[in-house]
């Protein structure tokens, strides 16, 4: 690609906020980097970057530049997709943004089924908090991203939306662990182990709770999904997931699902950018992905 190692440097300098962060990262020279940047201001006139004391900062300029040099980065690599796909294997790269109890649930083994099929294609998962995701899509970073309750984004086309309920979890030894359907009330008996305020499932189960019209002290609130699942193994107390959250520990046998008869729902969302498509290799890793998680919620939501 004509320039492509000057579009390289400038869109690494931009993320890191420093030419020797940036070198670092792309195993090269500072100077060399510094010597493209000082060419590229010279060539149009206009600095690229406001030196601060600390970091280097685009200026209105670079802002403009940059969005140029991701867009064309990108397209090179649609474009290389297509050329490797003319070759007799299957290649290209994914990537991908996920909650972090995402990343360490279902997706290691949606990951690995693809891979199975497509050996020569290279993913990329990245673990974020859901309100990131949105931000490493448009950056560039991901063409994908999926999360729950992800808020509406003009800069964002929806690819999937599963409506998934939420339900009861417990250890295999709970007295409610052979239960087909618990309510509320049945469980508000038991220590609670709730997601902390922040996230928007405690919303969604703080307004299921609300109905009962008793306080509620639960025993731990945090923000990580496994801690709340590794808690109700070690004890009896309850916490509130979605089927898919678990799927990987209900197989496994170290919880119990249970749905709850008053549940609300969760609304699980796969995404890109609005603007421009995804390549072919990415466009074959949605249709698994969609087929792998419609397949989760159904095997749950099915009972």
């Amino acid at each position: 690609m004509l320039h492509a190692r000057m579009l390289t440097y400038l869109d690494e300098v931009a993320r890191s906020g420093s030419i020797r962060k940036a070198a670092g990262k792309l195993h090269v020279a500072s100077t060399a980097i510094n010597r493209q940047i000082i060419a590229l201001e010279q060539e149009i006139g206009q600095r690229l970057f406001d030196r601060m004391p600390r970091r280097l900062r685009l200026t209105a300029a670079g802002e403009i530049l940059i969005e140029h040099v991701r867009e064309t980065l990108k397209a090179y690599d649609r474009a290389k997709s297509r050329v490797d796909g003319l070759k007799g294997t299957q290649q290209g790269s994914v990537a991908i943004a996920t909650t972090v109890g995402f990343a360490a649930g279902p997706m290691p083994k949606i990951v690995h089924e693809f891979g199975r099929e497509h050996p020569h294609v290279r993913i990329l998962v990245r673990g974020l908090f859901a309100d990131g995701i949105p931000n490493a899509i448009l950056a560039g970073d991901v063409a994908l991203g999926l999360a729950f309750n992800l808020p509406p984004n003009p800069g964002l086309r929806t690819l999937l939306k599963l409506e998934v309920p939420f339900g009861a979890v417990v250890a295999p030894a709970h007295p409610l662990a052979n239960r087909t359907r618990v309510r509320l009330s049945d469980i508000v008996q038991y220590p609670l182990v709730l997601p902390e305020p922040s996230m928007t499932l405690r919303t969604i189960v703080d307004l299921a709770l609300a109905r009962l019209q008793v306080s509620l002290r639960p025993i731990v609130e945090t923000n990580s999904i496994e801690m709340m699942k590794r808690l109700v193994q070690l004890s009896h107390a309850v916490t509130f997931l979605n089927p898919i959250d678990v799927s990987e520990d209900r197989t496994a046998g170290r919880v119990r699902y249970i749905p709850v008869a008053e549940a609300q729902t969760q609304a699980l969302t796969l995404v890109t950018r609005q603007r421009g498509s995804i390549d072919a290799t990415t466009s074959r890793f949605v249709e698994h992905l969609k087929l792998s998680l419609e397949a989760l919620s159904q095997e749950y939501t099915g009972r």
